[in-house]
């Protein structure tokens, strides 16, 4: 007869046959990797370190609750909601304001509802900072070679976001460094597209000279030129929100929802900060690429406006869901992946906390899909003249008839 298991060994069986279904997950993810990606062994390395996510406010919001400077309370950055913020900022005279800026940098520039000029003013002030904390570093002999390169890498990549015209609308030294940034003029934006990256976004990534399109910043840049190229006269922006710890190469952090479970709240305030400072036509687009596509689907079924908002996901490795039906009725999913892609090689399942559930590119899965000829790669879909660039334009415009799709399988 077969024996029974007791529940100590059946716990035991489950915690195995859990770690064989990871290490498979993990399997899948690296070696998709190997095939496309000649530094692969790096990101799978770089990979061994979970992230810390961060969900707390940033520092000096400890010191702005405690200020009664002005004999009243200031907004709690970690309660407030975007409209008290905005009616906050509203009652204050100019000098207040800059007074606040000042003391405050961190706080404000990362406050969704605070004015704009002032958010791109307080980090301007807050990466100052951050440079000059690096360099001395840098300049620290006291410090090991390797710790003095990262503090000048770290050093560098804070002066690329003072460069002039730059609007850098969050900033946070924390951990690898959260930057977001606006391209256009978002307060007399009629349309908005918002950007979420996947896996290595942060601040030593976000800007890429030499393979901008693998970076936030590329990327945006480029839907803001193909609404340009598109429509000359209509006034967009394009943000690129890095607002979130992303997963480090294609790892465990990339296997699980635990980073995108807190990045979902922080991409909502980012939603409601917009629409308290900016007044589009439309809702913000969501643009949502591979890991960021794991954020958006836990953000969708919160998002309830009066108009639908357009989602776009593209190199999806799942939405965390099986249908698009139960990412709720705010949203309107469209979803792409090229061919070489080698995401499409990733198992769409999602087994006990693992995997992010079926592919958004499926027929039955409800998305309406987009053609992306031209597109090669996991990072191809910004390049020019591909189809996938000229619908994610057709969309951020709200040109819906333009949008081509792939042909239908038998």
């Amino acid at each position: 007869m077969r024996r029974r298991l007791t529940k100590r060994r059946l716990a035991q069986y489950t915690a195995a046959r859990r770690r064989r279904i990871k290490r498979v997950l993990i399997g899948a993810f690296a070696g998709c990797a190997v095939l496309v990606d000649a530094g692969a062994a790096a990101a799978q390395a770089a990979a061994a370190n979970e992230q810390l996510a961060i969900s707390t406010p940033p520092a000096g919001s400890a010191e702005w609750v405690a200020d009664h400077s002005l004999g009243r309370a200031l907004p709690d950055p970690a309660t407030a909601d975007a409209r008290t913020v905005s009616a906050f900022f509203a009652s204050l005279t100019p000098e207040q304001a800059t007074r606040l800026v000042v003391r405050y940098p961190l706080v404000i520039g990362n406050l969704d509802g605070a004015p704009l000029k002032l958010r791109y003013q307080a980090n301007r002030l807050a990466i100052t900072a951050e440079m000059d904390r690096a360099r001395n570093r840098a300049d620290d002999p006291k410090l090991s070679e390797s710790d003095r390169a990262i503090a000048k890498s770290r050093a560098d990549n804070s002066a690329e976001l003072l460069a002039p015209g730059r609007q850098i609308l969050a900033f946070d030294p924390r951990g690898r460094g959260l930057v977001s940034e606006v391209y256009g003029d978002l307060a007399s934006a009629d349309r908005i597209a918002v950007l979420v990256p996947g896996s290595d976004a942060d601040l030593a990534h976000f800007d890429q000279p030499t393979d901008p399109l693998r970076s936030p910043s590329g990327m945006a840049r480029a839907l803001l030129d193909e609404e340009h190229k598109q429509s000359p006269d209509s006034r967009t922006a394009v943000i690129a929100w890095t607002g979130y710890v992303t997963p480090s190469g294609l790892g465990p952090d990339a296997v699980t929802s635990r980073l995108a479970e807190v990045a979902a709240p922080r991409l909502e305030r980012l939603l409601d900060g917009l629409g308290a400072t900016s007044h589009p036509v439309a809702p913000p687009a969501l643009f949502c690429h591979s890991y960021g596509s794991v954020v958006c689907g836990i953000a969708a079924p919160k998002i309830h406006t009066d108009r639908t908002t357009d989602m776009v996901v593209f190199g999806s490795p799942g939405m965390g869901v099986q249908k698009a039906s139960e990412l709720g009725s705010g949203v309107r999913l469209w979803a792409a992946r090229n061919p070489t892609d080698w995401i499409g090689n990733v198992p769409y399942l999602e087994v006990g906390g693992l995997g992010h559930g079926a592919d958004p590119t499926g027929e039955d899965f409800g998305a309406i899909r987009i053609a992306s000829t031209g597109a090669a790669g996991h990072t191809g879909y910004f390049a020019p003249n591909t189809s996938s660039l000229h619908n994610f334009g057709d969309i951020a415009l709200g040109l819906y008839g333009s949008v081509s799709h792939p042909p239908t399988t038998a």
